[in-house]
């Protein structure tokens, strides 16, 4: 995968997110509800806090390098299942908050 293609990794985030649809039907008879990811991804957010403690040596957690890595895509891959789940185009998200924050700077 090119590392410069968003919309492969958007697609690609959306066709993972239909499986563990799958797996969610198959364990509990139900398809997870937006809420349920929502709190999922903030879950998931804590961790990255957590991982990034660690890294930085201060608080005790074993591996918290390779963690924080598998943490920091899972948050996106959360973040753009939300954004899809919500009806928001996530790359038209992304595009027009940096565009505002750059005006902010003057760019």
């Amino acid at each position: 995968m090119s590392k410069d293609n968003f919309d492969e990794v958007v697609n690609r985030s959306l066709e993972l997110r239909k499986k563990y649809h799958k797996l969610e039907l198959l364990h509990h008879g139900s398809e997870w509800t937006v809420e349920e990811d929502a709190l999922a991804y903030l879950t998931d957010a804590g961790l990255v806090g957590r991982n990034i403690m660690s890294q930085q040596q201060r608080w005790p957690k074993a591996d918290s390098q390779n963690e924080l890595e598998h943490k920091l895509g899972e948050n996106i891959w959360w973040l753009i299942v939300l954004a899809n789940r919500s009806g928001i185009d996530i790359k038209d998200a992304v595009d027009k908050f940096l565009g505002k924050i750059e005006q902010l700077f003057g760019e």
